[in-house]
C-alpha cells in the first residue's frame, strides 16, 4: 500500500527521496523555471530529457541518472492538446505516464505535478491514485507501506494547495477501487452494506437505514428481492441520506447497481463470461464514493444514496425465465433473461428514489451492459438522460473531472417496444440485440419512473470501471462534480 504525503516546497519534496518524477506538458515544464529551486544536476537532467522527448498523441516518458539526491529523475510529458472528446486535463495520458514510470511501487518517491491551471489538480490526482490500489492478497512478505510525496506547481512555479474536495475525491476513488477489487465471497451484499455503514459513520448530517430480505417485498421492491433471494446473503436496499439543513437546495438521489457477483442466474454465463463479475458492483462503489465525498465536504444539496445490493446466484429459490415480477413502480415484468438483472434492481432503486423519497434529480450508475464497450469504448461511460440540461452537465462534468462520458439516444418511442410482453407490462430483455442495446437497457430503467417529474441521468460505466483486472473508481469524480454543479 502507498501512503500519500503532500509537500509544501520543492526542497521538502526532494528531501529523503531517491527518485523524482516530473509530470507536465512541454509548456509547463519550460515555464516552471525548475533551475531556480532545484539542484543544478536535477534541473539539468530535466532539461535534457525535455529536449529529447516527443509526447506524440498520448504522452511519453524517459528517465536519467544524476548526481545527488534524488539520484534518478524521470520526466513524463503530456501531449500539447487532446481532441474535443478528451478531457482538457488529458487525465488518461497522465495515468498512463505515471503507471509506466513504476513510481507507484517505489519505497520512497517524489512526484512533481506541473499543471496548466488549478482545475487540472483533481483529475490529475484522481488519475494517479487509480495506480495506487489499496487491496492485495499476495503472499509475498509485506515490507511496509510505500510513501509517495506530492507537490503541485502552477506555470509560474507557485505551490498550489490541494483542496479538501480534491483530497476527498482521491480517498473515495481509492476506497471504491478497494471494494471492487475485493473477492465476492468476502464482499457479499451484507459485507458491502457493512463497509458502507462503517465509512459513512460519523459524517455530519448523514443517516442510514436498510430494507433487507423479505422486507423488500413489503416495500414493493420486487426486482431487488427476486435477483438476490436465493443467495446466502440476503438482498437489500441501503439508503443513506445527507441533509445540509436550511441551506439545502435540490434533492439529488444517487442510485448504484450493487450486484456483488453475477453468475447470470439460471441464464448462466458461459465460456469464461463469469470471471471478473465481482466488479458488477462498480456502480454502487462509485456512488458510495461520490456520496462520501459530497457529504464530507458540505455539499449544498440534499443527497440520498441508494445502494441496490444483491448477488445474482443460482439455487432452488432463484428467479426463473417466465417468472413475472411486480416492481416498485407498480409495473409487471416478465423475465426472459435472468442475466439482465442489473436493470431490475436499478428500476426499483430509481422508482423508490422518485416516488417514495421525492427526489428532484435521480442519477444512476451501473456496469449495466457489455454493449456499452462497443458503443463508447473503454474510457467513455455511456449516458442516457430525459433532460437535455442534465445530459449536458454530465458531459461537462466528465471533461472537467477526467471521467469521460458520451451520450446515447434517449428515444422511448423507438426503444420501449423492444420489451413488449404478451402477459406482462414488459419483459426485461430486448427482442433485437442489434438495436442499441445500451440505450434500450437505459430505457427499461426509465420506464419505471416515466410517470414522475424526476430529472434522470443514467451512467453505464461497464468499460471504464475496470482496467487490467483492477477497479478504477470511475464515476466518483464524475458524479461528485455533477452534483456539486447542479
Amino acid at each position: 500500500m502507498t501512503r500519500l504525503h503532500f509537500a509544501t516546497s520543492l526542497s521538502s519534496l526532494t528531501k529523503g527521496n531517491s527518485s523524482l518524477l516530473v509530470l507536465g506538458s512541454g509548456k509547463t515544464v519550460t515555464k516552471a523555471r525548475l533551475g531556480r529551486d532545484l539542484p543544478k544536476a536535477l534541473s539539468g537532467a530535466v532539461t535534457r530529457l525535455l529536449a529529447d522527448l516527443d509526447p506524440g498523441n498520448m504522452g511519453a516518458g524517459e528517465s536519467a541518472l544524476c548526481e545527488g539526491d534524488p539520484a534518478k529523475v524521470s520526466l513524463g510529458l503530456l501531449p500539447p492538446e487532446g481532441s474535443r472528446y478528451n478531457s482538457p486535463a488529458r487525465a488518461e495520458s497522465l495515468r498512463r505516464l505515471f503507471a509506466g514510470s513504476g513510481f507507484g511501487s517505489r519505497k520512497k518517491a517524489a512526484l512533481l505535478l506541473l499543471v496548466e491551471d488549478a482545475e487540472q489538480i483533481t483529475p490529475w490526482l484522481n488519475a494517479i491514485v487509480r495506480c495506487l490500489p489499496l487491496f492485495s492478497r499476495k503472499s509475498a512478505k509485506k515490507k511496509g507501506a510505500s510513501k509517495l510525496t506530492l507537490l503541485v506547481l502552477d506555470p509560474k512555479g507557485k505551490v498550489l494547495r490541494i483542496s479538501k474536495e480534491s483530497k476527498a475525491i482521491m480517498e473515495a476513488t481509492r476506497q471504491a477501487c478497494r471494494l471492487v477489487d475485493s473477492p465476492p465471497t468476502d464482499m457479499h451484499p451484507g459485507a458491502l452494506a457493512k463497509e458502507a455503514r462503517a465509512w459513512l459513520r460519523g459524517l455530519t448530517g448523514v443517516k442510514i437505514r436498510e430494507i433487507k430480505g423479505e422486507a423488500l417485498l413489503k416495500e414493493g421492491l420486487g426486482g431487488i428481492h427476486a435477483v438476490g433471494r436465493c443467495a446466502l446473503e440476503a438482498p437489500r436496499l441501503l439508503i443513506a441520506s445527507y441533509d445540509p439543513g436550511k441551506a439545502r437546495n435540490q434533492h439529488v438521489a444517487l442510485v448504484g447497481k450493487g450486484i456483488t457477483y453475477d453468475t447470470g442466474g439460471l441464464n448462466i454465463k458461459i465460456q469464461g463470461g463469469m470471471s471478473g463479475m465481482k466488479g458488477d458492483m462498480g456502480g454502487a462503489a462509485a456512488m458510495l464514493g461520490a456520496f462520501h465525498a459530497l457529504a464530507s465536504t458540505a455539499c449544498k444539496h440534499r443527497v440520498t444514496l441508494l445502494l441496490c445490493l444483491a448477488e445474482n446466484a443460482i439455487g432452488p429459490r432463484a428467479y426463473k425465465p417466465d417468472d413475472i415480477l411486480e416492481m416498485h413502480s407498480g409495473k409487471t415484468v416478465e423475465i426472459n433473461n435472468t442475466d439482465a438483472e442489473g436493470r431490475l434492481v436499478l428500476a426499483d432503486g430509481v422508482s423508490y428514489a422518485s416516488r417514495k423519497l421525492k427526489a428532484d434529480v435521480v442519477i444512476d450508475a451501473a456496469t449495466l451492459t457489455g454493449a456499452q464497450l462497443v458503443a463508447t469504448g473503454n474510457l467513455h461511460a455511456a449516458i442516457v438522460s430525459n433532460d437535455q440540461d442534465l445530459e449536458d452537465l454530465c458531459i461537462r462534468s466528465g471533461r472537467k473531472s477526467g471521467d469521460l462520458c458520451h451520450p446515447l439516444p434517449f428515444a422511448p418511442e423507438f426503444y420501449q417496444s423492444e420489451f413488449t410482453s404478451p402477459v406482462a407490462d414488459m419483459r426485461n430483455s430486448v427482442k433485437n440485440r442489434m438495436n442499441a442495446q445500451s440505450a434500450c437497457a437505459a430505457q427499461f430503467v426509465f420506464a419505471h419512473l416515466d410517470d414522475t417529474k424526476a430529472r434522470w441521468c443514467h451512467i453505464d460505466l461497464a468499460g471504464p470501471s475496470s482496467h487490467q483486472g483492477r477497479g478504477t473508481g470511475f464515476g466518483v469524480a464524475l458524479v461528485e462534480e455533477m452534483v456539486r454543479s447542479i
